[in-house]
Formats: C-alpha cells, structure tokens, sequence
C-alpha cells in the first residue's frame, strides 16, 4: 500500500498531536504541538482541507507564543540565585496589591493559599514582632506545610504595596520549570533556620 502525500501529512499530524498528550514537560508538548501544527497545515493544503488549514494556522502561532513563554521564564528561572533581584523573573506573574496602615494581610490558622512579596511599606507578625521590609518574599511556610495553614498574623505598619501569587500560578510555573522548586525549597529551609534561631533568642521570619 502506497501512501499520498496528504495521507502521509495527516498521519504524521495525528502522531505529533497524540505525541504532546503523552509528554508531561511543557517544552516538549508544545514542540511536539507545533510540528503536528506545521503538518496539519501542510495537509490542509494539500489535500485543500479548509477546516483543518484553518484550525492550525490559528493554533501554530499560539503554541509558538507559548512555548516562547516557557523558554523566556526557564531562562530566567536558571539565571535566579539567591542574590538576584526577585523582580527579574517572578513578578510579572503576581497580581499587585495596595494595603493601608493597620490592616491585617492574614490571620494566624487561616487557610493559606497564597505567596506574598513586599515592594513597598512595612508588615509586621503580630505574635513575635517581627518586621518584614520590602524585597521580601513571604507566606510561604503555610503555603508548603501539610495544614496548609498560616503561622502568623500579618499586619500592616505602614501603607503597603505588595505583590501576590496564588498556589496555583506556582505549581504551573514549577511544572513548566522544576528549578523553581529548588528555590522556594532553599526559602522554606532559611525560614526553617531562622524559626530555630529565633527560639534560641535571635528573630526571625513567618
């Protein structure tokens, strides 16, 4: 049995697509996504398709824009290290918020469902005094314990101007690159530290 072009086209389109299911890293799901785009295309013309031609044409540049996305934020991700300003690659992906004086951010055993970074003002834990300044990143504990539950009471000192993530946005990011996790590990473990620390008698964060 001999096999036209077109036939071959979309074959080849169907095993690409059922490909990019089978994969669990974003890259290569949306590569494999992108070649069975191309060849759908081809077949569309081809075989003069219009539907399919269509489909993909719209699909193709939409999976290029997303895989662009993934490569630009690994990129990003590999270059963070303690020391690089976490403006560079996390914020563009929290949502921004404003907090007058006195207000509470959270309470102590509310649900936590979220990780916070103070840009502008001041926060302070209610229970140990301790102070947040800006360029901090917090909230994570209760975001990673098994209760999922806040240590803390977060209250505002001054007008505020923070950033927020939800848990979902940080496991889309870690799926896409799992350097993230090593990150907020490494964070979770210096919070760990400095809880230890602060029992001994030296401050410590939430």
């Amino acid at each position: 049995m001999t096999l036209d072009l077109g036939t071959a086209l979309g074959l080849l389109g169907v095993g690409f697509c059922l490909a990019s299911f089978a994969v669990k890293g974003m890259v290569p799901l949306r590569t494999l996504a992108i070649v069975g785009n191309v060849c759908f295309v081809a077949y569309g013309l081809v075989e003069s398709l219009l539907p399919s031609l269509a489909l993909n044409i719209v699909l193709l540049p939409l999976n290029v824009a997303r895989l662009w996305e993934i490569k630009k934020l690994s990129t990003e991700i590999v270059r963070a290290t303690q020391d690089s300003p976490i403006s560079q690659w996390l914020l563009p992906h929290m949502r921004h918020r404003s907090l007058k004086a006195g207000e509470v951010l959270f309470r102590r055993g509310e649900v936590a469902d979220r990780l916070f970074y103070l840009a502008k003002g001041g926060l302070r834990m209610a229970e140990i005094g301790q102070r947040i300044g800006p360029g901090e990143l917090f909230g994570e504990i209760g975001l990673f314990s098994p209760e999922r539950r806040r240590t803390q009471t977060i209250m505002c000192e001054a007008d505020s101007e923070l950033y927020e993530m939800t848990d979902e946005m940080i496991f889309q990011l870690y799926y896409q690159n799992p350097k993230l996790g090593f990150y907020l590990m490494r964070l979770v473990a210096e919070r760990l530290l400095k809880d230890v620390r602060r029992r001994e008698g030296e401050p410590a964060t939430a």
